[in-house]
């Protein structure tokens, strides 16, 4: 894609700009959590929090926020707060009565560690302390942009958005599903939060109008490309590889897209989102580079 040449072709080092803001999200995540009583809640939203992964939510929010012109430090509150819902999600997700998984991020999943009493309190403490990182914990950053920030994180994660998707996405399990109801889950029980995190950042920045727009479709195509190339990792890659269990999507006799297109054509479609995602940013080229880069990251991943 010409947009991802002028990226590599300026010297922007993604690798390094990925690690250096994955460092920055894990020590401020780290920094989160207080003394919760009792301990073993501490000890499993600790246990989820902490436990690696791509940090790829807070890392879109702090790259744009820097394309708006903002102080990435300012948003590193709401970065928190945007893996603390994606935390709870995925505790939540993985529960017997929703997905039913055992592993996740390379370890066992939460209620196996924990229980599912105190796996689902924890995913709940996780989201309830998301929107105090916002609300109290962001000092310095104006009260009517933390108030959009709140009303976006809402959306995102209430029925609006990855709870309204998850909906959907059990009741279609073992049934036949168009096109249209399979987008309508990827867009909101995954997409929903990812156009949350790139929002987010730029809102606290205090983005004009034209940048929120554009922004507002990047994220929308980047959500929906990530999911696809889920759905394809689930039938190409192994457990080991994903850190979490591979091909759980065929065992549950869910559509996906490589269900219903295929796998060239549903990685040409990753494509041809990643590469809208790309021109709309083109007016930002130079500045919207980690955001570019990190389009083009989701189509290349393995994981």
């Amino acid at each position: 894609m010409p947009a991802m040449t002028a990226v590599v072709a300026s010297g922007f080092d993604f690798s390094e700009f990925l690690e250096a803001g994955r460092r920055k999200v894990e020590e401020a995540l780290d920094g989160s959590l207080g003394p919760e009583r009792p301990e073993s809640l501490r000890e499993a939203m600790r246990y989820s929090l902490l436990a690696g992964g791509k940090r790829l939510r807070p890392i879109l929010c702090l790259a744009s926020c820097e394309l708006a012109g903002g102080d990435v430090a300012l948003a590193l509150p709401t970065a928190t707060a945007l893996e603390m819902i994606h935390t709870m999600s995925l505790i939540h997700d993985d529960l017997p009565a929703m997905d039913d998984d055992d592993l996740r991020r390379g370890r066992p999943t939460n209620h196996k560690v924990f229980g599912e009493a105190t796996a689902i309190l924890a995913g709940d403490a996780l989201l309830t302390r998301a929107f105090e990182m916002v609300a109290l914990r962001s000092p310095g950053v104006p009260a009517e942009r933390l108030l959009k920030v709140i009303g976006e994180l809402s959306l995102a994660a209430g029925a609006p958005g990855l709870v309204g998707g998850q909906i959907v996405d059990l009741a279609s399990e073992g049934v036949e599903v168009d096109l249209d109801t399979l987008e309508y889950i990827h867009l909101h029980k995954t997409g929903a939060l990812l156009q949350a995190s790139v929002l987010t950042g730029a809102l606290i920045a205090g983005a004009d109008e034209d940048l929120i727009g554009a922004l507002r479709t990047y994220s929308r195509a980047i959500g929906l490309a990530f999911q696809i190339i889920d759905d394809i990792l689930d039938v190409t890659a192994s457990s080991e590889v994903l850190g979490k269990t591979a091909g759980k999507d065929l065992t549950a006799d869910k559509t996906t897209y490589p269900k219903l297109l295929g796998l060239e054509e549903s990685k040409a479609r990753a494509e041809a989102l990643v590469e809208q995602a790309c021109e709309v940013l083109s007016p930002w080229a130079e500045k919207a580079q980690p955001l570019l880069a990190l389009a083009s990251y989701i189509t290349s991943r393995d994981r």
